[in-house]
């Protein structure tokens, strides 16, 4: 058995009443305890917090035409509301259409961990009218990203170092492994170094009380509630935090928000795989006659792994996709690279034309045109960014615990690199860092779906990065949810094209009602092939 990690530091004893108190402070309402060693009561929020207005100004983005936004303060950490300096929240609102017939607000938040959520709305309203005459929609940039305080952790050099785009992950070779190991490490240490103790504060609990707090600021007794991915663990802890304060919740492509991180991250090198090779290289073999990949799925995958060796020996340099996020305007494009564009690529089927184009591209690329260049630049010149998995780690490594053990992570990730090398071959990096966070402060959040009306689960069957597989024991925990299973494999299924899907959220969102059972919707259609440069 792999070895428990250690604690590094820790927290004096928190009090199972805290959310009970936070909540009294904001409106008085009981909540209930979340972990079982919180009893002591908490210490009260201060009004800097509580009594804060929204200053309400046009967004200055591009959608500032559509949204209205304002900085919210927050507790650095909300168990100790009146220590450490403050942090600065950025959050949006999108008003209701039609105000006769607004029924309240509908909060959103963004996936990732990473993701940024504050210009949400605008593409959310624009794709459901209905739903955007019902609801002020509002989101935020969630604590660590975007426009709110920032968490940081990386220069630009050690996050194009960490994925190494020209290098090959599955080199497990003794000195690729302490690479791999050293980098992990210099990831976890820099968050320290660059932003004090600010990362052990960017945790799902922390994230949710910002939310309730942006609830009451609103001057709303209850929210509804939608979010994709990541988001849904952030949707299922606050329902579980706050029962009372939510009305509608829909939770779409779902995190295992049942149990930790780590065991929803060791499912997903399997998840990847299986998309990759039952859904991508089978569509791509019937499109043969427009990508001469390969008639069957094993001839393609054969030129997938022809190419991607090729490229271990010859990398390709392309001009980034402008700029790439780390800044720079060139890319290496080696097996790492490779990889990142299919995982990307992936996520919906409509990414299936764009990474047949770019593989049929990089066939004849010597003859390639400018546009088909232009493509690959785009789909593998850009992967993630520095804050984005600044964000990601402090989320996924505070969160739960880890197993410290690395030498149990470099067995399994060998496992893994053989069996579903697509995602596998990179576990190690992220789990490598896990090992080396500090414990997490963060109080362990069970989700039970006590107290909670009915909530609306969506989750496809092949979802590569939020798998069927958790999403069920998601839907167990939660009790009385409703699991809503869509075949085929896209990642976020509501306002995906997807028309059976949509009435049925439009319904529950609109009406409160939810099917009598779980139920499910066919995929969406196969998207058609780009046309072919050369034939």
């Amino acid at each position: 058995m792999p070895k428990s990690r250690k604690p590094r530091w820790t927290l004096p004893a928190l009090s199972s009443a805290l959310v009970a108190a936070v909540a009294a402070t904001v409106l008085p309402a009981p909540a209930p305890a979340v972990a079982a060693q919180h009893r002591a009561a908490a210490p009260p929020i201060p009004a800097r917090y509580t009594a804060q207005r929204l200053d309400w100004q046009p967004c200055s983005t591009a959608s500032g035409a559509l949204l209205e936004c304002a900085r919210m303060t927050v507790p650095r950490n909300w168990h100790r509301p009146g220590a450490g300096r403050d942090l600065t929240l950025s959050v949006s609102r999108h008003r209701a259409t039609d105000p006769a017939r607004r029924r309240g607000v509908l909060m959103m938040a963004a996936g990732g961990p990473g993701g940024q959520g504050l210009e949400r709305p605008a593409g959310f309203v624009a794709k459901s009218p209905a739903v955007a005459a019902a609801y002020d929609v509002v989101s935020f940039d969630q604590r660590g990203v975007g426009k709110s305080t920032q968490v940081s952790c990386q220069s630009d050099e050690e996050f194009r170092e960490f994925f190494r785009s020209d290098g090959d992950l599955r080199d497990r070779s003794p000195a690729a492994i302490r690479g791999v190991l050293h980098r992990a490490r210099q990831l976890a240490e820099g968050c320290a170094r660059r932003s004090g103790d600010l990362a052990r504060y960017i945790t799902t609990d922390q994230t949710v009380r910002d939310m309730d707090l942006f609830r009451s600021l609103l001057g709303q007794r209850k929210v509804s509630y939608y979010g994709p991915s990541y988001a849904t663990m952030i949707g299922a802890y606050y329902a579980t935090e706050f029962p009372q304060r939510v009305e509608r919740v829909v939770l779409d492509s779902n995190i295992g928000f049942d149990g930790t991180w780590e065991e929803f991250e060791k499912g997903q090198p399997l998840s990847f795989q299986r998309r990759f090779e039952q859904d991508f290289l089978p569509w791509l073999a019937a499109h043969d006659s427009v990508y001469h990949y390969g008639r069957t799925a094993a001839e393609a995958k054969a030129t997938w792994e022809a190419r991607r060796a090729a490229l271990r020996e010859h990398p390709l340099d392309l001009p980034a996709g402008s700029p790439a996020p780390d800044g720079s305007r060139s890319l290496r494009l080696g097996p790492n690279a490779f990889d990142s564009g299919a995982i990307q690529a992936i996520y919906k089927a409509r990414g299936f034309p764009v990474l047949a184009a770019a593989l049929t591209a990089l066939e004849h690329w010597d003859t390639a045109t400018r546009e088909e260049r232009a493509l690959v630049a785009k789909l593998y010149g850009s992967y993630l960014s520095p804050g984005f998995l600044a964000e990601f780690a402090s989320v996924t490594c505070g969160d739960t615990p880890w197993t410290g053990d690395t030498g149990y992570w470099v067995a399994r990730s060998a496992e893994d690199t053989a069996r579903y090398p697509l995602l596998g071959a990179r576990s190690l990096a992220f789990a490598a860092t896990c090992a080396a966070w500090p414990s997490p402060p963060a109080p362990r959040v069970r989700v039970t779906g006590k107290g909670l009306p009915p909530v609306l689960m969506l989750n496809s069957r092949h979802d590569p990065a939020t798998y069927y597989e958790a999403a069920v024991r998601a839907h167990r925990a939660l009790r009385g949810s409703r699991l809503v299973t869509v075949d085929g494999g896209d990642h976020g299924q509501y306002l995906n094209g997807n028309g059976c899907v949509d009435r049925i959220v439009d319904t529950y969102l609109l009406t409160g009602s939810v099917p009598a059972r779980d139920t499910s919707c066919p995929a969406a259609p196969a998207p058609a092939p780009l046309p072919a440069a050369h034939p």
